[in-house]
């Protein structure tokens, strides 16, 4: 707003560049820069400096939440059968003894323990609640952002009522004591495996089975996370700096798996099968 501002690169080309740059499975800003600044140059002949590029992605750090939005809704129909998926994963700003002395993002950035991964660290969790679909990874319907202290359960309460109707599987935390009369008036069933009552080693046969079978029908939501995780590195945000650098990290590099997911795996299924066609028509 000011006579000051250089908008000669635009927030589009912004934008761009760091979605293709995590697509292109560059983890850090300074590598997307490095890589425009010496192979993008005649694309983008107004890229401004490395510090100037980086305050640019800090600033549109709100459009990412609205675009994953834009983008699951532009996906087309999808295979779903009216299974819900829920789980969470950490975004780690620092990790063992560096929690302690870690201030970046007090708000909503804390400390706690991942059991599934056996760290304690500072950071954010990711909740997801995805749909399964039959045959590919399940699509995510929603997401939230919390400090890592958020349990589970609590996080899961906020959104339980919009999910009327349907099945849900998910682990222990989600469990809660009057599950079957707040199910009951939502038309949810939440499905989690069985605790072993305090004192018990073993779990009887029945709830071992049920147990395992959970586990099973809620296994694509922890592929879903590892392909996060492959694709953009969102767990890892030690280079995070504000607390807009981590909407950026964490609902940029969701906005750039989505798009690779749908558009870039939609259009090479296409190629595939137009390949098919030609070789069916020799």
């Amino acid at each position: 707003m000011t006579n000051y501002a250089d908008l000669s690169f635009s927030d589009e080309e912004v934008i761009t560049l760091y979605l293709f740059g995590i697509i292109d499975k560059k983890r850090e800003l300074k590598q997307i820069y490095a890589y425009a600044d010496r192979h993008l140059r005649p694309w983008f002949p107004r890229l401004p400096s490395y510090v100037a590029f980086v305050q640019r992605v800090n600033r549109v750090a709100d459009v990412f939440a609205p675009l994953i939005e834009r983008i699951q809704g532009e996906s087309g129909e999808r295979q779903q059968d009216g299974v819900w998926l829920t789980d969470s994963f950490p975004v780690v700003l620092a990790k063992q003894g560096h929690r302690f002395s870690a201030c970046v993002a007090r708000e909503p950035a804390d400390a706690d323990y991942c059991s599934t991964k056996k760290l304690y660290f500072y950071g954010v969790r990711v909740h997801m609640v995805a749909r399964r679909q039959a045959g590919t990874l399940p699509s995510p319907d929603y997401i939230g952002l919390t400090g890592a202290s958020s349990h589970d359960g609590k996080v899961f309460e906020q959104i339980r009522p919009l999910l009327k109707n349907n099945d849900l599987y998910a682990d222990k935390a989600y469990q809660r004591a009057d599950a079957q009369t707040v199910e009951a008036e939502l038309g949810l069933t939440v499905l989690t495996p069985i605790k072993k009552v305090k004192g018990r080693s073993y779990l009887e046969t029945s709830d071992q089975w049920l147990s395992t079978t959970v586990s099973r029908v809620r296994q694509p939501i922890e592929s879903l996370f590892g392909w996060l995780e492959e694709k953009t590195g969102i767990e890892c945000a030690s280079k995070v700096r504000s607390y807009n650098g981590l909407r950026v990290h964490v609902f940029g590099r969701l906005a750039a798996a989505l798009f690779f997911g749908i558009f870039y795996v939609a259009a090479l299924n296409s190629h595939l099968s137009n390949l098919l066609f030609a070789q069916r028509k020799i």
